[in-house]
């Protein structure tokens, strides 16, 4: 719980009767890739347009699809709504808590596992996690993406 104190502290919250527009996070725009020996995973986002940024995600082992995702964020009541739909799981909408120009933070307390989503990024890398409460511990999972070129095999 620390980690998430301290990091509400370093993002801006929009103030009473700001909206949050969908292009204070274009920076996620463009393809990431995390690639290990065992597994690759790459996320895709659409710049923004129609107030929405669509991306898309999978996981794969060697040839094999292990899952993905299709993700639409869009402004919703003047915040950020990141609605996802997992592969084998039901959608789920988490609302931007904090929103900077590098970093940006949903959160659905009513989900079960994540209850936060999170991007973070540093020129040509990209930090993402989920976390939330799993068997009475909170669990923190991260992906460390770099920038790849969209449509290049790797």
């Amino acid at each position: 719980m620390r980690c998430v104190l301290a990091l509400c502290v370093a993002l801006q919250v929009p103030a009473a009767g700001q909206s949050t527009k969908v292009e204070q996070v274009a920076w996620l725009a463009g393809c990431w890739e995390d690639s290990t020996a065992q597994r690759t995973v790459e996320e895709q986002w659409m710049a923004p347009r129609g107030r929405t940024m669509l991306g898309a995600g999978r996981t794969t082992r060697g040839d094999t699809l292990v899952e993905y995702e299709m993700v639409l964020i869009r402004e919703q009541g003047g915040q950020l709504a990141y609605q996802a739909h997992p592969s084998g799981q039901p959608s789920a909408v988490f609302l931007s808590r904090a929103v900077s120009e590098n970093e940006v933070v949903f959160e659905n307390l009513q989900h079960d596992f994540p209850q936060r989503v999170g991007y973070r990024r540093d020129g040509d890398s990209l930090r993402a996690w989920i976390e939330g409460p799993r068997n009475g511990q909170i669990r923190r999972v991260e992906f460390r993406y770099r920038r790849v070129a969209c449509g290049v095999n790797h």
